[in-house]
């Protein structure tokens, strides 16, 4: 039966898909792929039949159509991701494993099902989703040392800043290419020392940080800081890892970043206090194409108009009057 993998191109999908083609290779399989925004991937599949598909880190409930679709014509389908997913479709030829938990990751998810088979990928899949203390938790169970563990960070921190922007010419590669490189090395570590692509990503992760780091807040309530950047490319670039640093800065604040789409929209992101993992894809979700997941959400596309209503929201949803 022919394979298709359909992934999300940030450290978590691309590392949890590796974990799996190193314990079952299905050479010539289609990969289906995107930056790390473009969730409605199965659209891109919707009309194959009689396939074996593997999804993994991409919203059951933002793909909930295009996948009742799939069954239908009688794909079988491996379902692997930590967004909240609603209503799970009823189908013998589904296989869900899907766990919200603010603490979790699919390639955590993919690392439990294996048995910690490629556990260091797993770990660099972690730390790529800014849940440092579960990485590291994974990283003590393999009896790392502070200079491996500080590498596998590095990986996944550069694999996630690779991910993200409006349009894959925003990214140094194109998730699959990314996702090649990657499948080359079934030792993260032999990856981040050999690889050309770590000084490439390292370098521009530097270069757009420090622009990053050169803007002031928005704004700053008791619950939470506002950034806005340029729409320019490298912004869109940083924006996941810049609002990962921000959230590890202030862990009792939450954090919005907000940049200028070219229709004159803007793209947002949301973290939510590092101490207090939720709220934040509740909060995106009352927004049209908002979602993501309790840590950490995102819209693609906030009209002008509504700017100062997410803001009231954002400010609200996270007040510490709301939590005492």
């Amino acid at each position: 039966m022919p394979a298709i993998d359909v992934f999300n191109g940030d450290a978590d999908g691309i590392c949890a898909l590796h974990q799996l083609r190193l314990a079952n290779p299905r050479p010539g399989a289609r990969l289906v792929t995107g930056p790390k925004r473009d969730i409605r991937l199965l659209s891109r599949v919707r009309t194959v039949r009689d396939q074996e598909i593997t999804v993994l880190d991409i919203s059951l409930d933002r793909n909930r159509d295009d996948l009742i679709d799939l069954l239908q014509r009688n794909n079988k389908i491996l379902y692997i991701d930590h967004h909240y997913c609603g209503e799970v479709p009823a189908s013998s030829l589904l296989t869900v494993h899907i766990d919200p938990a603010p603490t979790i990751c699919t390639s955590m998810i993919v690392d439990r099902l294996l048995e910690g088979r490629y556990r260091a990928w797993a770990v660099v899949g972690a730390f790529g989703d800014n849940l440092d203390e579960s990485a590291t938790q994974l990283a003590r169970q393999m009896e790392l040392g502070d200079q491996e563990r500080e590498a596998l960070r590095e990986c996944g921190q550069l694999l996630n800043y690779n991910g993200y922007g409006a349009e894959p010419a925003d990214l140094y590669f194109s998730p699959e290419e990314l996702y090649r490189q990657v499948s080359g090395h079934a030792d993260p570590l032999v990856f981040h020392r050999s690889s050309p692509v770590i000084a490439t990503l390292r370098r521009g992760f530097q270069e757009d940080m420090k622009r990053a780091s050169s803007f002031s807040p928005l704004c700053r309530e008791a619950g939470g800081r506002v950034f806005l950047l340029p729409g320019e490319p490298w912004a869109r670039r940083v924006a996941g890892v810049f609002s990962n640093e921000l959230a590890r800065q202030e862990p009792d604040l939450a954090h919005a970043l907000l940049m200028p789409n070219r229709d004159k929209t803007f793209r947002v992101s949301v973290r939510a206090p590092l101490n207090r993992r939720r709220g934040a894809d509740e909060l995106c979700r009352r927004y049209p194409g908002g979602g993501g997941r309790a840590a950490a959400a995102g819209i693609n596309r906030l009209p002008a108009d509504r700017k100062e209503a997410f803001l009231a929201d954002f400010i609200d949803q996270f007040s510490p009057t709301n939590h005492a």
